[in-house]
């Protein structure tokens, strides 16, 4: 007898009237069981309904650290259980179990995989991938080249074409315990003479680009290197073309911001480049005016370092100025300085950065110690070049505040060198307006840079005197090749580490000192490592045990790829640790460049791949064996 039929039964017993004799009259059921029946199926799915609802709201609540009672409208005499805590399943931190790794995937999605990975084990093929993906298309038509490449690279890499197409993909990783990290990745398919022609015509100001005192040259253009695509694999790449294509690449963040907003339930994060947001030339010249800032600062008080590192006061400068001090600009220069009571923080007034009558040619002079005259550290920059850089400001400015009002956390990545500088300090301004209360901003810190662990140091300072939160995704980095090439050609010192196993440490290093910060910060400082390196997974999980920290305290997160590294990614979110994939979308025919990329990438982490390509014939092997050749992934893991 089921369930139902007893309980229908039991129901009927207890509601039969009494005799005289005091026992119960044997009425038909027959009659009793049509009218009750169906009311009892109501019930059951209004009450399984309830707990579902209830459950869901537990799921996405992401400050939960126990489970929350369940309130439901239950007859007396009913109890009620609390929902069960979330599913977690043990590490293997070898990250060897096939099983753990692919139980989101289909059979047929891990015969792609591992024929994608063969795929891209052959050089020829990887070498020519982008003149044999044109052949093709040629040769079969777009419809069903779009089919073929759905059925391997596409399907692989990429999570489908809009943001209501991506929806099933994102909602299966989130059933496994992992999140997303949106990125719409249509790209320009531009050849090398176009891409060169732009950023030389983007990078010099219509002033003119004429040789001054103090002039660093590794932040002007160089027509070698104007491809900003050389030697990069793993980062796409804008080109600026007017205010126009700026504006539409706002929009596409816009997009994704929405995209991220109703798929993931809060829990997603979106990615942005500020070179897809305005021109090339401003972020030269702005990270050069830093770095003579830093030079200015050595000269007049010794040491190297950020301006903030120094720990100088106004009454230090009043003293290195000596007479000059009396003068009425070199006394407004300093009134503008940003200082607090452990010395001067900036030079210049960065929190006007935003201010429309903020002109760029004014704000950066400082006085010369000598002659007390003061000195432009700006190359000459045009007024509508001015109008160009406040434009660039306001749309990252409104992409970060509709990510505000969406609860949509905003990574903006890291890019060369020569752009570096900038990049962190407009981050860094936008961490100091948005991060006062919650995690909003991100910058990106590249490893293989000798200079990143100081920057990191630099930064964690600044965001402990100014009282805000430091968000980090920490990476190796997508350009050591074209970096160390350029620095060679134009003659500067090379930024990189100088071997794979320096850039390791480079990681290691700077994790470690922000993971041993992150009490005495009071949980203000989160961080993503974002590597394809067991080694380096490992250590986290290390460092955070070590420090006490849990998974679900939201301080460290994982991230990898979207179609790479499953066997890293789906065991931490499966065991209760904070994991994202790196989610690209958009239409086929726009993100061949990017799957142009993920082939290169491929090519050149075959250790990994021959691991993962190991993994998956086990585990199709397993399931052959054991009659699951359809298995269907049915997740019911919830992500920190």
């Amino acid at each position: 007898m089921n369930l139902l039929a007893y309980t229908v039964a039991s129901l009927w017993w207890v509601t039969q009237p009494l005799n005289p004799a005091g026992r119960r009259e044997r009425r038909p059921m027959a009659a009793f069981a049509r009218r009750h029946t169906s009311a009892l199926r109501n019930w059951n799915g209004a009450r399984a309904g309830t707990i579902e609802r209830q459950r869901e709201r537990h799921c996405h609540s992401v400050d939960s650290r126990a489970p929350r009672r369940l309130a439901v409208n239950a007859p007396r005499g009913v109890r009620v259980l609390s929902t069960p805590p979330p599913a977690r399943d043990d590490l293997d931190l070898n990250f060897n179990s096939p099983r753990e790794a692919f139980k989101s995937k289909k059979t047929s999605e891990l015969v792609r995989a591992y024929l994608v990975y063969q795929i891209c084990s052959i050089n020829w093929i990887v070498e020519n991938n982008d003149m044999l993906m044109r052949r093709l298309r040629q040769v079969v038509g777009q419809r069903l080249f779009e089919a073929i490449m759905k059925a391997t690279f596409y399907g692989q890499f990429v999570a489908g074409e809009d943001q209501n197409k991506i929806r099933p993909t994102i909602e299966r990783l989130r059933s496994f315990g992992v999140k997303s990290i949106l990125d719409y990745s249509v790209e320009e398919d531009l050849s090398q003479e176009e891409a060169e022609k732009r950023e030389v015509s983007a990078s010099i100001s219509a002033c003119g680009d004429k040789q001054e005192e103090g002039q660093l040259k590794q932040y002007h253009v160089e027509q070698r290197f104007a491809d900003r695509r050389y030697k990069v694999t793993s980062a796409r790449t804008y080109f600026y073309l007017n205010e126009a294509s700026c504006e539409k690449n706002m929009e596409a963040f816009l997009r994704s911001i929405d995209a991220v907003a109703g798929i993931t339930k809060s829990t997603g994060l979106m990615a942005i480049k500020l070179t897809a947001l305005g021109r090339p030339q401003l972020l030269l010249q702005l990270s050069e005016v830093i770095m003579r800032a830093r030079n200015y600062m050595q000269q007049i008080a010794g040491g190297t370092g950020n301006v903030l590192t120094h720990h100088k006061t106004i009454e230090d400068f009043q003293r290195y100025f000596g007479d000059h001090s009396s003068k009425p600009e070199v006394q407004e220069f300093m009134r503008k300085i940003t200082s607090d009571k452990e010395g001067i923080v900036h030079l210049f007034p960065w929190s006007n950065i935003l201010d429309k009558d903020m002109n760029l040619s004014d704000s950066f002079r400082v006085p010369d110690p000598k002659s007390g005259q003061m000195r432009r550290l700006i190359s000459q920059i045009s007024p509508k070049e001015e109008e160009m850089f406040r434009n660039m400001l306001r749309r990252l400015n409104h992409i970060i505040q509709v990510a505000n009002e969406a609860d949509v956390r905003v990574m903006i990545d890291a890019e060369q060198t020569y752009f570096q500088p900038a990049i962190s300090r407009i981050c860094l301004e936008m961490m100091r307006r948005y991060n006062k209360e919650k995690f909003l901003v991100f910058n990106t810190y590249q490893t293989y840079l000798k200079n990143t662990y100081n920057e990191i140091l630099t930064d964690l300072e600044q965001a402990q005197r100014q009282n805000f939160y430091w968000g980090a995704k920490l990476v190796r980095g997508a350009y050591i090749e074209q970096e160390r090439a350029r620095a060679a050609a134009m003659g500067y010192e090379d930024p990189t580490c100088e071997s794979v196993d320096a850039t390791t440490a480079s990681f290691h290093r700077c994790l470690n000192e922000i993971l041993s910060r992150v009490k005495e910060s009071q949980y203000r400082l989160g961080i993503m490592v974002a590597s394809h390196n067991e080694d380096t997974v490992r250590y986290a999980i290390q460092l955070m045990k070590e420090r006490g920290i849990r998974p679900e305290d939201k301080v460290v997160c994982f991230g990898q790829l979207l179609g790479m590294c499953d066997h890293i990614t789906f065991p931490l979110g499966q065991a209760g640790y904070s994991a994202y994939k790196y989610v690209p979308y958009g239409p086929v025919a726009e993100v061949l460049p990017y799957l142009s990329r993920r082939a290169n990438e491929n090519r050149g982490f075959l250790a990994k791949i021959k691991k993962e390509k190991g993994l998956l014939l086990k585990e199709i092997g397993r399931r052959l064996l054991t009659g699951q050749l359809f298995y269907k992934p049915v997740g019911n893991y919830t992500p920190v």
